[in-house]
């Protein structure tokens, strides 16, 4: 015969007691442990929302900062060209002015030697160098030796030079007066005072007898430093004795083209 064991419904409700409040305090500790994940997920997720916003701002200012450098650059490319535009029409003007002084020159040149013709290439030349025109008169065609006093023949010249300056405008007129090496004696203490005493014989005839603006006259001597050959001959020493006439165009408008 089985035996029935019967166990005391105080002890049933003691165990069942026990298991309850030891699954609640399991629940309790699951409950802090969400709650504390959700207040550290929260967290990060505020994180993350500021972090938002700063990329946000960070990416309107980037925007505000290229729309000022696409302005700035458009304004910048702008006056580029406006000074590229200037620059060329400058550069235009330039080349106009340059261009109109040297066809000035060129017919100058055909002028005078036109007006000269009747002289010889051996008693003076007319040549273009450098920008400028050189009207070279020999010595034998104005001097006697170591004299400053122009012979009737120079002075013919001179003449028929002037008659050209006369009718020209906006042209400058340097006469620089020049020697050999030799040493010269008697009324000139050197060749610097012969080669003035003849630059400044030349301006007063072309000034007080023939006429030509003495405000575009300039006189010069040189003495024997401008050789333009060579003085150890006889034919070179005499084509170094000469007066220079050297006409050059007016600067003040290219001057005032380059500085603007």
């Amino acid at each position: 015969m089985k035996k029935l064991i019967v166990m005391p419904l105080s002890l049933v409700l003691i165990f069942s007691s026990c298991v309850s409040k030891k699954k609640f305090h399991q629940e309790e500790k699951r409950v802090t442990v969400l709650q504390r994940d959700s207040v550290d997920t929260h967290m990060s997720l505020n994180g993350c929302n500021f972090k938002v916003a700063d990329l946000e701002n960070e990416k309107s200012d980037i925007q505000k900062a290229f729309s000022t450098l696409s302005t700035n650059s458009q304004n910048t490319i702008e006056n580029s060209k406006m000074t590229i535009a200037d620059q060329a029409k400058r550069l235009k003007a330039l080349q106009t002015l340059i261009q109109s002084q040297k066809d000035i020159l060129t017919k100058l040149k055909k002028t005078i030697a036109d007006a000269l013709i009747n002289f010889k290439p051996d008693e003076l030349s007319v040549e273009l160098k450098d920008g400028r025109l050189y009207v070279s008169l020999q010595e034998k065609l104005l001097f006697k030796s170591g004299s400053a006093v122009v012979d009737p023949k120079g002075k013919e010249a001179l003449q028929t030079l002037a008659s050209v300056l006369n009718t020209t405008q906006d042209i400058s007129v340097m006469i620089e007066g020049h020697t050999d090496n030799v040493p010269v004696s008697g009324k000139y203490e050197d060749n610097w005072s012969l080669s003035v005493a003849r630059s400044t014989a030349i301006v007063r005839i072309l000034t007080t007898d023939y006429k030509v603006d003495p405000r575009t006259v300039i006189a010069a001597g040189r003495a024997e430093f401008y050789p333009v050959a060579d003085n150890a001959t006889v034919d070179g020493k005499a084509r170094n004795r000469r007066i220079e006439i050297i006409l050059s165009p007016n600067l003040t408008e290219l001057f005032k083209l380059l500085n603007q």
